[in-house]
């Protein structure tokens, strides 16, 4: 277990924020960093070239280190729908083709494919879960011989099961499909090895549990894709960019790996510091022992949100750091409000009350969730 490290974050000891999944906050140090890098733009008679490439460069090798993968398999982007965008554009769907999807996905993912599908002519099929199964049971039910892309997440937004990414994965490869994933509700909570799950393209947005900033995102690219088609052409991805006198010679030819994907502007002055400095402290605390302290904070939490009348997760396969709880007939669609009134702060998606805690939270916030819940609910 991390000891609470509410110290280093910006949240007043009256409120608690048990809302990772929905937005990160960052760290006072971050902060700090933005404020800086900000001042930098401030004077930009001091940006040299390199630095348009020597903190792209940093952020690279430490999402790399978060991945489990290479360095040269990691593109810049600004969200998990360029970094899903961009491998519709590369995977070839034919029309008997089908692309397995979970039901009650994020949207981003399902409008991707469903426009890709669309265009080529094959079929989105939306796996559910019986009661008491694993999604992962259910995706390898589905998988068939017209399988052509599992579009999937490790860890589903609304209910918190968790996908057995390792075993989907080779039954993947087994159907010759392509397996395409949105990691951003579990990278930098849960351990994540492309080795061993071997994906196709994987991405994230860096604003939830990578506790960095908006419109920062990562896409890992296998390597038997990185000669692939960029979503747009921009010129910092080409061959010898970093010699600004020689960009009207042009170039076919790209950056080596996947940096031939990264967005255009990847170079962003203010929010670039603000992602390293986070990753260093998410790699500092050792992104295992952020996986056991959410697992432990959770559980603490649906005994309080027991206690307090809440129904126990039905989720079979519940990330650890994820906890979704049914709530009693007749709850009105203003808890969470009633909630933020005494400064708790969870989620509700569907029927499900979702609590998502971090290193910052303690003791003191769970026993005010459960007050406040009580409360909420006996109103």
């Amino acid at each position: 277990m991390i000891p609470s490290q509410r110290h280093l974050f910006e949240i007043p000891d009256d409120i608690a924020f048990l809302d990772c999944a929905y937005l990160g906050p960052i760290p006072k140090a971050a902060v700090q960093a933005g404020i800086d890098a900000a001042w930098r733009k401030a004077h930009p008679w001091e940006i040299t070239p390199d630095q348009f490439f020597n903190e792209v460069d940093v952020v690279r090798d430490l999402y790399a280190r978060i991945f489990g993968a290479d360095q040269d398999g990691m593109a810049m982007t600004s969200s998990a729908s360029y970094g899903m965008a961009t491998a519709a554009k590369n995977v070839r769907l034919t029309p008997v083709g089908e692309v397995i999807v979970l039901a009650d996905e994020f949207p981003s993912t399902v409008y991707t494919w469903r426009d890709a599908a669309r265009r080529a002519g094959a079929n989105v099929v939306t796996v559910s879960r019986e009661a008491g199964q694993t999604w992962t049971d259910a995706v390898l039910n589905a998988i068939g011989e017209r399988t052509e892309v599992l579009a999937l997440p490790e860890t589903h937004w609304v209910d918190g099961g968790m996908l057995d990414l390792p075993r989907i994965g080779a039954a993947a490869r087994d159907a010759g499909a392509a397996l395409v994933l949105d990691l951003t509700q579990s990278l930098g909570a849960s351990h994540f090895d492309a080795h061993a799950v071997q994906p196709d393209f994987a991405c994230a947005a860096a604003y939830k549990w990578l506790l960095g900033p908006y419109t920062v995102g990562v896409l890992y690219v296998a390597p038997h894709w990185r000669t692939g088609a960029p979503l747009e052409q921009s010129w910092l991805n080409r061959a010898e960019s970093d010699n600004f006198a020689r960009l009207i010679d042009y170039r076919d030819d790209y950056q080596p790996g996947a940096r031939r994907f990264d967005m255009g502007e990847r170079s962003n002055f203010h929010t670039l510091p603000v992602a390293i400095s986070v990753m260093r402290q998410l790699l500092e605390w050792g992104i295992g022992n952020i996986a056991d302290t959410c697992g432990e904070l959770t559980k603490k939490c649906e005994e309080a949100a027991i206690a307090a009348g809440a129904t126990p997760c039905d989720t079979p396969d519940r990330a650890p750091h994820y906890l979704t709880l049914g709530l009693p007939e007749g709850v009105g669609d203003d808890l969470v409000l009633r909630l933020r009134e005494q400064k708790v702060y969870v989620s509700r998606r569907g029927p499900r009350l979702r609590v998502t805690p971090h290193v910052w939270v303690n003791d003191d916030d769970i026993a005010k969730f459960e007050r406040a819940l009580g409360e909420a609910l006996r109103a």
